[in-house]
């Protein structure tokens, strides 16, 4: 499981498998929501694809005062939305595509100051949307059982336990406050890396920042709010970078397409609601070597693509496409 690392401090923002995203959806045409607006690369892609009109969502006001020294060239066709995809259906109806690309992006990694990775000393804040419960608020104050509990299910951490009892032991004596005092404590208390290797605190990190953004429910959420908002024949995209966030996509779209599988003796077929997409890529679309050569963080983005049929939105349970629980007392605490 690979997430959005920076290759390079000041490495740019590169839109990720947008020429196959725009090559699975075409003719892009009428209106689109891009739940993560970021640098706003799909969004124009989208724009000078054919789409007459993008609404771009996000929860980051960094954002959008990126976007104020060239948002006018494209004439209205952009109207910024700030809050979270997992509401676009309170934002926008009958839309003819829904884009996701999902995960931390590049300008807030590579920003020390918001405090996402451990490349560079900053304050242990991860916050998206720059406001509630830091990192470094849930590093100090959960206990050792929630921190491990993170950890291993957001991280896929197998040293969860051992990292969370060395946090609880050592903010005793002082709070943690910026990314290197966590990632020195986490490489200490982990073998060495391998060259070649992530750093020993790459999974912990991700398992942080997912949990203090609430990701994966967001993403729960989000795919229902995208067949809510999708009229039929619209298509939803969706760009993932590690295994769980893939894994939730692709049993998301197979749920809902109809594509669960049948029943056995000890667990009987269940009476499916009507497909309410069609899945177009039957296997996730990966970069090919041109993008890999142009763009060294393509390497983990996984692609997929389903359109909208005419049948009612419907719900799905987060067990059924496979997205982290942590337990009832985890989840009260941190919210």
């Amino acid at each position: 499981m690979t997430d959005k690392a920076p290759d390079t401090p000041n490495a740019p923002h590169v839109p990720v498998l947008l020429r196959p995203l725009l090559s699975g959806v075409s003719p892009v045409q009428g209106r689109w929501l891009d739940g993560t607006f970021g640098a706003g690369g799909y969004t124009r892609g989208l724009l000078e694809a054919g789409a007459d009109m993008v609404y771009g969502v996000d929860r980051d006001p960094l954002a959008f005062q990126m976007a104020a020294d060239w948002i006018g060239q494209y004439d209205g066709r952009i109207e910024l939305v700030a809050g979270v995809f997992s509401r676009m259906d309170e934002y926008a109806q009958n839309l003819d595509g829904v884009v996701l690309d999902l995960g931390v992006s590049s300008m807030q990694l590579d920003q020390a100051e918001r405090g996402f990775s451990f490349m560079r000393d900053g304050p242990l804040d991860m916050r998206m949307s720059q406001d509630g419960p830091s990192a470094a608020d849930l590093v100090n104050g959960a206990s050792e059982e929630d921190i491990a509990d993170i950890l291993y299910h957001y991280g896929e951490e197998r040293a969860s336990r051992r990292i969370a009892r060395a946090i609880v032991r050592d903010r005793a004596a002082q709070p943690f406050k910026t990314t290197l005092q966590l990632a020195e404590l986490i490489e200490k208390n982990l073998p060495r890396t391998k060259p070649g290797q992530s750093h020993a605190a790459t999974r912990s990190f991700q398992a942080l920042r997912i949990a203090v953004n609430d990701e994966y429910g967001e993403l729960f959420r989000g795919l229902m709010a995208a067949e809510r908002a999708l009229k039929p024949g619209g298509l939803l995209a969706v760009v993932s970078f590690h295994s769980i966030e893939d894994r939730m996509a692709k049993k998301f779209m197979q749920a809902r397409s109809g594509r669960t599988g049948g029943g056995n003796r000890y667990a009987p077929e269940q009476v499916k609601d009507q497909p309410a997409f069609e899945l177009l890529t039957r296997k996730a679309v990966g970069p090919d070597d041109q993008e890999l050569a142009e763009n060294p963080r393509s390497r983990s983005a996984k692609l997929r693509i389903a359109r909208r049929t005419d049948a009612p939105a419907g719900e799905v349970d987060g067990k059924m496409i496979g997205m982290p629980m942590l337990t009832a007392k985890t989840t009260g605490r941190r919210r």
